[in-house]
């Protein structure tokens, strides 16, 4: 592991060229270009503002914070999943007639995901700001969370880009699976609105408490809880070995499916 870890580091070159590709690539026939990266979550805060403030009163104290500040970590971790699924797939072509590490591409597609998460982070530290205020002495502590979610994103991504090279109904049944665990991890909903007797079972959910987390830090304004850094921080480094050592199963033949 740590000689194929060297390898992709002589291979860094390689997965800026890929990240930077894939972020001017997602909004580049459009007219504003990469201006929809800061537009995209004001937008939607703008729906959320509407829809739970006016019409739909969830009864939480500015209900479209608690929401927003979940939300986007919540898009980048369904984006690295979802587009996770065909990021060898879209590659064949360079899989089967280039040799490098299979590794980069996975990388590269959570990294650019989670350029984007960071940038649209400064929409959601102004509209903190100004709708909450912000603990800046907190903030640092948002370095942590993030690349806890960061490795556990990686950790599925290589899971979901190896198996779909040999089951390709994956792409489809990822989308479907997502939505679900969405609905399972307390993004629109708050932990102690779940049942008593299930929430240890909810926990077990990796992306609880690392929900939660941002959402203490952010909405809250106080310190994550610890166990929910621990436990964020065991799920992260756990998924991500599995992946890794998944995936580097599976590549062994990545050239012969495509």
């Amino acid at each position: 592991m740590i000689e194929q870890i060297k390898e992709i580091y002589c291979y860094r070159e390689m997965i800026w060229m890929l990240v930077r590709r894939d972020l001017r690539g997602r909004y580049k026939a459009s007219a504003l270009g990469f201006l929809w990266t800061f537009l995209n979550p004001l937008l939607q805060l703008g729906v959320y503002t509407i829809v739970f403030s006016i019409i739909m009163r969830a009864g939480i104290e500015k209900y479209y914070l608690f929401l927003f500040v979940a939300l986007i970590p919540w898009m980048f971790f369904a984006t690295s999943i979802q587009g996770g699924a065909t990021c060898i797939l879209t590659q064949k072509d360079m899989v089967a007639k280039i040799h490098f590490p299979r590794q980069v591409l996975p990388i590269a597609h959570v990294t650019a995901s989670f350029v984007n998460m960071l940038l649209c982070f400064i929409v959601v530290l102004l509209v903190c700001a100004f709708g909450l205020g912000l603990e800046l002495v907190l903030l640092p502590l948002l370095i942590p969370v993030m690349l806890t979610e960061y490795l556990l994103a990686l950790g599925l991504c290589f899971v979901v880009a190896g198996v779909t090279v040999y089951f390709r109904d994956l792409e489809h049944i990822t989308g479907i699976f997502v939505m679900l665990w969405q609905f399972l991890t307390p993004v629109m909903y708050s932990v102690e609105q779940v049942p008593e007797q299930l929430r240890d079972v909810f926990m077990l959910n990796p992306m609880t408490p690392v929900i939660s987390c941002y959402r203490d830090i952010l909405y809250y304004r106080q310190a994550p809880q610890m166990n929910n850094l621990v436990l964020s921080i065991g799920f992260g480094l756990l998924f991500l070995v599995i992946g890794w050592f998944l995936f580097d199963h599976l590549q062994k033949h990545f050239a012969e499916e495509l």
